[in-house]
């Protein structure tokens, strides 16, 4: 009779903790950001702070590149009631990351620092693409491999952090002339 009732309560308690686990669990192939405070590492995750994610990224990739320059590139969903700004980013595999965007003059094309960095409207959406607004990564050391997952974190201008992973892609496009001091 003892073992009845062991069973009896502990396969109910044991059912509704791996319900509870697969719930929290994000759909295969999307990324969920992960927010931690300024002073928490930023790679920490538990599912009550990417619930808590001020903004979730969708589709993120970044171009391969052996070394020299690459960029990341996805979609930024503000998941709060207020604007959110992007102000730095950082990523382990260069020493030096940008937010750049792409403007036009006369028929070429100039990547530069972006001023303010991503204001990304309540409820709304930034996209990060080639030939556009992206997180350039300036003097990569290591080599971004096709299939590669690079770990990125956002920093936001509350001191706020997002954490995602960039898949690298092979990309020849985007040949934009780069200007640093404008």
């Amino acid at each position: 009779m003892t073992t009845i009732t062991v069973v009896y309560r502990v396969l109910p308690a044991a059912l509704a903790a791996l319900l509870a686990t697969g719930a929290c669990a994000a759909p295969s192939g999307t990324t969920t950001g992960t927010t931690t405070g300024a002073a928490s590492p930023a790679a920490a995750q538990t599912p009550a702070s990417a619930a808590a994610a001020p903004l979730s990224i969708s589709d993120p990739w970044v171009k391969t590149a052996r070394s020299g320059m690459s960029a990341a590139f996805a979609t930024l969903v503000n998941t709060t009631g207020a604007a959110v700004t992007v102000v730095a980013a950082s990523t382990p595999v260069s020493p030096s990351v940008e937010l750049h965007e792409v403007v036009g003059d006369g028929g070429t094309t100039t990547m530069r620092r972006k001023q303010g960095g991503f204001v990304i409207p309540a409820g709304g959406r930034h996209v990060l693409q080639p030939g556009g607004d992206h997180i350039m990564l300036m003097d990569v050391r290591t080599a971004v491999e096709p299939g590669a997952e690079v770990p990125f974190t956002l920093t936001l201008k509350d001191g706020r952090t997002v954490s995602f992973t960039a898949v690298a892609k092979d990309f020849a496009g985007a040949n934009e002339s780069y200007a640093p001091h404008e």
